[in-house]
């Protein structure tokens, strides 16, 4: 169950490019996503790194674009300087109608170590839906 990918699927009825401004611009994604990520850029290979504080944990995030489909896709290399394990995690776009579904796949869960309670696999589905459904939802809708 731990290998298989946790998806997060969301429609949105607004066009393909403000959702893709959304999870691709610094600005944007600071308001609905994390509000220290200190620089993004949607490029192949670009790469940032930050620090969350879960309780006691410290967990800094590793982040790298490995693949880029403008306004269809973007795939992050995902790691954290603390723990061992790299995730993969999948933005993708498309349009249904006067609709935009954003499907997440976030990829990997197994290979972090299952002691830590944020790796397990409630925590990180509970984690995505509450970016995507809830945080990108209520940004995009105001």
């Amino acid at each position: 169950m731990k290998t298989n990918p946790i998806i997060v699927e969301q429609a949105f009825n607004l066009s393909v490019i403000k959702v893709w401004n959304a999870i691709t611009e610094l600005n944007q994604m600071k308001q609905w996503f994390f509000g220290n990520i200190p620089d993004f850029k949607p490029e192949l290979g670009f790469y940032t790194e930050f620090p969350v504080q879960s309780g006691e944990r410290t967990f800094t995030h590793l982040w790298e674009i490995t693949e880029i489909v403008p306004q269809k896709k973007i795939v992050y290399k995902w790691r954290y300087k603390e723990y061992e394990g790299e995730g993969k995690v999948i933005f993708e776009l498309q349009e249904q109608g006067n609709q935009t579904i954003l499907k997440l796949t976030n990829e990997g869960l197994e290979t972090f170590p299952e002691e830590i309670p944020e790796f397990r696999r409630e925590s990180c589905e509970g984690g995505w839906n509450y970016f995507i459904k809830e945080r990108l939802k209520i940004y995009l809708n105001q």
